[in-house]
This record gives structure tokens, sequence and C-alpha cells, in this order.
């Protein structure tokens, strides 16, 4: 060997010289990286004995069914194919081009891959893994986050933070494929590249190149969740905040317009984002910072006061009257529904359909110390030294944690944006409250008197507490429960060990074995009914119904048609007769069922008797958002001939009241509705499947005129069995429809 091939081998190993710090860093974050992955595949124990691994909850139905359909035809298919599926949404069908792409286009090109390499796994098992693995990756980035903002030290405490932080572990553990998970890769991956272009430090081709990678990071956000209006906000807010205090320079604004313009050009190229996008009222903002910078960098020049002022002047007339206009003339688009409630939450209770969905909801203060615990005073401490340094990525986290906050205490769903700024600003918070201490404890002590010795021996020991006690908090962040009835388990994997919504009856409970009713239901119709017949149930299984069980839908999670989800309120509310009215407007060739999902509590009194009572977890507990929305569309129901003006409601009160001992009293409107009726004979139905042996506790007798029993999915053998205490008995009813007795019956 050559002396130059030797000293070239040299200075590779030397290169490539670890030393011990590094070792423990990269030991510790494989580490924190194996737990997260750990802590989200939990669910797995529940899907083995069954051999099929499900998805978790509603919407990852949907982004399974897009995902399918790009394996089989490309990954451009459902948008060059203008593909609507006609089982969702009867008559008019969804529109699947209108569907984000970056979650299914993710998945599918990935199956592709593992196909090509010859392993064999259905598409669904795919999906269930690939959302574990998808949902470590943000744990990494944050490290890199972190370690750019404070150093080694806090970008590993931000990273396990995130890996366990409990609203994230939720929404990417096993089978939970949906949106959060594009837009968390997405947002850690904008915050790392966005502010590596942004370092001074760096070369122009470097800060070019970071600001590209920041552009797709923030394309493939906006592209898989609606939820990208934050960051787009939060980034433009940052811009503008730099602006006055006059840290504004010419790499900031050519990072922000490269990144901003770049990501939006190739976001508007998907329907679902479309070139309207450019013309929503957050996007107008993101624009006018942009002009402000422009503006700042123009007046930066040696001009006379009197010109300055008169730019200023006439760049603010520029968008009063750009604004005036596209006003005027319908061309601004305002933020939707729910986007704008979370601005706002004191105008949800004024939008049923979007107060009605759980995760729309204003966060309770019980899921905010669930989401923070004992490191609400790190969080507190972090925003402290970071306001005490307020360097730009300082500045940045503050605004981010702030508004992370804000949003994730408007609605829950909000959390897990929340969740990676709240990893940062503990990792900030505890790294600030140890640095003192370390320092304390390894200073060598000054041996010049005997007193020094004394104070700095001292001194190392109440060093040496302060550190324990603050791993000791830690500790408890992670290590227990702040919930007795969990019995100690820690607060992530409590979160994550947990059946799919699927394999435990739709109940939020942790059952020990998988319960499968729904999974029944949806066997039983994806076998014994044809694809093309109607189930009518509401809008909260119609992924289950139409995906998984393959028949036609009137609604679903997708949540398109308010008008036809208030249509479905009316079926339920309404008696027999008005709702098979609604009905027979969608075809009666093809209305053929209508489910109802309830769930019994079992109990035994003193006497060994068994009783059974509505629970609240089904539809006995829904039946108040069918009326409130159904309500609000009173006068559009009595015009349009199906509301009885002598029998209309406009909310759940008209069906009843609440008394304080007896609980909801049901009036005579509400024992006629279709919804009550069908709880009851459900109940009834359960009670003779178990020969008698369970007995409703109130009347459940109950006469259908038009609606037959078909099928009870958690009912006869299907029922597990009793014993002493309580038992919950989830039942899924699916009744057909007897049109030929209710034409008969009409005038």
């Amino acid at each position: 060997m050559s002396k130059g091939q030797t000293n070239g081998l040299k200075s590779l190993k030397k290169g490539f010289k670890l030393n011990y710090s590094t070792i423990i860093v990269i030991s510790a974050l494989i580490l924190i990286l194996f737990v997260a992955f750990t802590v989200r595949v939990l669910p797995i124990r529940w899907e083995i004995p069954s051999g099929q691994i499900h998805l978790n909850e509603f919407d990852p139905y949907y982004q399974y069914s897009i995902t399918g359909y790009m394996v089989d035809n490309g990954l451009l298919s459902p948008y060059t194919d203008h593909w609507v599926n006609y089982q969702q949404w009867y008559p008019d069908g969804l529109d699947m081009s209108r569907s984000y792409p970056a979650l299914p286009m993710t998945a599918a090109a990935l199956y592709n891959v593992v196909s090509f390499l010859g392993v064999n796994v259905d598409l669904m098992t795919f999906c269930a893994v690939l959302t574990v693995l998808l949902g470590t990756l943000p744990c990494l980035v944050l490290y890199f986050v972190g370690k750019d903002m404070g150093g080694k030290a806090v970008g590993l405490f931000a990273a396990l933070f995130l890996a366990l932080a409990p609203s994230f572990v939720q929404r990417s553990s096993l089978g939970f494929f949906d949106s959060e998970i594009p837009g968390m890769i997405g947002l850690v991956f904008f915050v790392l590249l966005f502010f590596r272009s942004l370092d001074s430090k760096r070369s122009l081709r470097g800060s070019l190149l970071y600001s590209i990678g920041a552009a797709l990071a923030l394309a493939y956000f906006i592209t898989g969740w609606g939820a990208a209006y934050y960051v787009l906000g939060l980034v433009a807010l940052f811009a503008f905040i730099l602006v006055i205090l006059k840290r504004a320079d010419r790499r900031l604004l050519t990072s922000y317009g490269i990144t901003m313009g770049l990501s939006l050009l190739i976001s508007i190229q998907f329907p679902q984002v479309g070139y309207s996008y450019l013309l929503t009222a957050p996007i107008l903002l993101v624009i006018a910072v942009f002009a402000v910078m422009l503006i700042n960098e123009f007046l930066k020049r040696n001009i006379s006061a009197k010109n300055r002022m008169l730019t200023i002047a006439a760049v603010i007339s520029a968008i009063l009257v750009c604004l005036i206009s596209l006003t005027y003339f319908g061309y601004l688009g305002g933020l939707a529904g729910k986007f704008a409630t979370v601005l706002n939450p004191s105008i949800r209770s004024s939008a049923p359909l979007i107060a009605s969905v759980a995760e729309h909801r204003v966060t309770a203060w019980g899921n905010l110390y669930l989401e923070l615990g004992i490191c609400a005073i790190f969080f507190l401490t972090g925003l402290y030294f970071t306001l005490k340094n307020p360097t730009n990525r300082n500045i940045f986290l503050l605004l981010f944690g702030i508004t992370g906050l804000y949003f994730g205490a408007s609605m829950v769903r909000l959390l897990v944006i929340f969740a990676p700024a709240f990893g940062l600003l503990v990792g900030m918070g505890v790294v600030g409250l140890l640095k003192p201490f370390m320092i304390m404890f390894k200073e060598t002590p000054n041996v010049a008197t005997k007193a020094k010795r004394k104070l700095m021996r001292v001194g190392k020991e109440y060093s040496g507490l302060g550190i324990l006690l603050i791993l000791i908090l830690l500790m408890t962040q992670f290590a227990f429960s702040p919930i007795p009835k969990q019995e100690g388990m820690p607060r992530a994997v409590a979160g994550a060990y947990a059946p799919t919504s699927i394999s435990s009856a739709a109940l939020p409970v942790t059952p020990s074995e998988q319960m499968p009713q729904w999974l029944n239901m949806l066997d039983y119709t994806s076998t014994k009914l044809k694809s093309s017949d109607i189930v009518v149930s509401w809008w909260d299984y119609g992924y289950w119904l139409s995906i998984q069980g393959n028949v036609t839908t009137l609604a679903d999670n997708a949540t398109v048609n308010s008008t036809q989800i208030e249509n479905l309120g009316f079926v339920y509310m309404a008696n027999e007769k008005l709702s098979l009215k609604m009905l027979s407007a969608y075809g009666q060739q093809n209305v053929k069922y209508i489910l109802v999902f309830t769930v019994l509590a079992i109990w035994q009194d003193d006497s060994g008797n068994y009783y059974s009572q509505p629970w609240g977890y089904g539809d006995e507990g829904k039946w108040s958002w069918m009326a409130d929305i159904s309500g609000g569309a009173k006068d559009r129901l009595i015009k349009e001939g199906f509301m009885d003006p002598n029998s209309a409601w406009t909310s759940r009160d008209d069906f009843g009241s609440y008394d304080a001992y007896a609980g909801w009293v049901w009036n005579e409107q509400g024992e006629n509705s279709v919804i009550r009726k069908l709880l009851l004979d459900i109940e009834q139905e359960f009670s003779e499947s178990t020969g008698g042996l369970v007995t409703p506790y109130y009347n459940s007798n109950v006469s259908l005129d038009y609606l037959k029993p078909v099928y009870i999915a958690g009912a006869g053998e299907e029922f597990s069995g009793l014993s002493t205490g309580y038992t919950i008995a989830p039942l899924i009813g699916l009744y057909e429809i007897d049109w030929a007795a209710y034409n008969a019956g009409r005038p």
C-alpha cells in the first residue's frame, strides 16, 4: 500500500472518529426512536388474533381507499381520471379528485416499492404499519431542529417529548392513517430547512438549496392537511415581527419569497388546494407580508423622508383597493367553517355539525393537563429562557409556542400541532435549568482555603440535589399516569395501549380482547348485500360501511354536503311515515336498509336479576345532534314538504326534557321518532336473544310499522356472556325497509 493511500485511510479514520459524548447522543437518540416506535405499535396485540390489522377511527379508511386506487391505476389517477366514488354520498357520489394527495401518494409509492422487492403484504396492513414508521420520523427531525436552536441536549429532550406526547401518539399509532402524518412530517422538516436557509454564515447557494427544501416540505404539508393555514400564518407573522424589530434582511426576503412562492405553486396544481387557495384570507396575508418586506428593503436605501412616506401611503392604498375590489366582486375567499371556529371558538355553538365532531370541540382542561403534565413548569421556563435570549430562532419558537397553545386549546385536534413546540420549549426549559447546576457540579474546588473548600463542597451537594429533583420531575411525567384508573400506566402508553376503534366496537374502552361486533356487521353487509344497496346510517359510520362493508351510503365523515346530513338527521328524528317519505326521494329501489348503533350497560341487582339500559356511546348519545342539525333546517324541510309544521322542531328540547333523577324523559313526539323506536327495538331484540335473561330496565315494548330487523351484531351467540357487576354490550342493528307496507298505507 502506498504512502498516499495510508495517509488517506488515516484521514478517513480520523474523520469517522467518535468521542464519548457523540456515542452517548447517538445511543440516546436511537433509544428515543425505539421508544417512539414501540409505543405506537402497541395496539397490534388486539389485531394479531384475527389475522388482519385494521385501520383506526374513520377517516383513515377514506385515505386507504384513495391509496388503493393509486396502487391500481397510478399515483395521479384520482386527479387525471376525475374519480367519483358513487358508493358514497348517493346519488351525487364523492369526488375523490378533491382529496389531499400527500399521504395516499406516499403510501402508494412505498407500497409499489415493497411489492417490487417481492414483499407480499395486503395494503391495509401496510398502511396501518406505515403510520407507525412515519409517526416516528418527526421525532428524529425534531432532534435536529432542537439541536440547531439550543444544542444536542435540547434536541434530545424535544425528540423525547414529541415521541411521548399523548396527542401525537394517539394520531400516529398503529392504523391512524390520516392527515396528521404528512402534516407533522412537513411541519418539522419545514422548520428545520427554513431556518437553516436563514443562517447568515451559510453560502448563498446553500441558502437557496435549503429554501427549496423548505418549500417542498411546506408543499407536502399543504397537500396533506388543511391545518397548513396555521404554519403559513405563523411564518408570515414571524417575518412581519422581524420587520418591525428591524431584523429583516435580504436573506429573509429571499428565503421567504422562494419558500412561500414555490410551495404554493406546487400545491395549487392539485384540485383540493386549487388556484382559489391563493385568494383566501390567510394566503393574502402571506402575500401582504412579502410586499411589506419588499417595501422595507426599498426603504433601506438613501431616499428622502417625503418619498418614504409617499411610498408607504401608495402601497397601503394599493393593498386596500385590491382587498376591497376582491371582496366586492366575490373573489376573496374566507376560512372554512371549522377553521373560523378555531380562531373564534365562541361561534362553534352556532354550527352544530362542526360541534358534533368530538375532535372539533374546545379542549377541556383535563386534556390540557394530560398533554402538559408536570412539564408545564418546564414549558414556562422554556418561554422565559427564549425570551431572555431573543434570537430570530427563539422569536419564532416563542410565537410557535404561544399560538400553538392557543389553537390547541381552541380545538382538541390541534394539540398535535402544539406538540413539537411544546417539546422544544420544554427542552429549552430543562436545559436552561440544568445548566447552572451542571457548571457548578463540574467546577474544580478551590483549595486555597478550608472555608472555600467547605463552601464548594456544599455547593456541589446542592447542585446534585437540583439535578436529581429535575430528573425526578421528568420521570413522573413519563413513568406514571395522573389517572388512577390506569393503575399507574404512563400517559403516553395508556393513550396508545388500546385497540383500533373498529376492533373495540367503536367504544372508548380498552377491552381484554377484540370486540368483533362492528367487524361482524361489516362482514355481513359485504357478503350478504349488494354494493348498490343503500344502507342508511348516521354519517359517523359512512366510511366503514362503504369501504369496509361494500355498500352504498348517503353520508360519511367527509361532511361535504351539509344538506344531506340535515336530511339524515330528519330521517332519524321524524316518525316512520315522514322518515320514509324523505328516503323515497332517494329512490325506493335502492334505499333498502337503515342501521342503528347502541351500547347497553348490563348490571345485576341484589336479587341476581340482569337488566340493561343505554350507556351513551352509540346513537343513544348522538341523537341530540341529529335533532339539532335537522332542526336547523326547519324552514327548508317544511318548505319542501317533509317536516310537518304541527310537529316541527328546532332542537333536541322539542323531543323531551332532562330530569335530574330520571335522566332524559322523552315526550310523545320523541317516543314516536324513528331513532327512539329503533333503540327500544334493538334492546328488546337483544333481550329475546338472551332468552329473557336480560330485561330492559325501561319499558322497551315498541311496534315498528315499516322497519324489520335483519341482523343484530352483538346479539345471540355473539354476546360474550354475563358476569357480576357491569358488562357492556355494543349492538349494531340492520333493519330492512318494508316499502310495500309503506306504499300500501299511503293515502
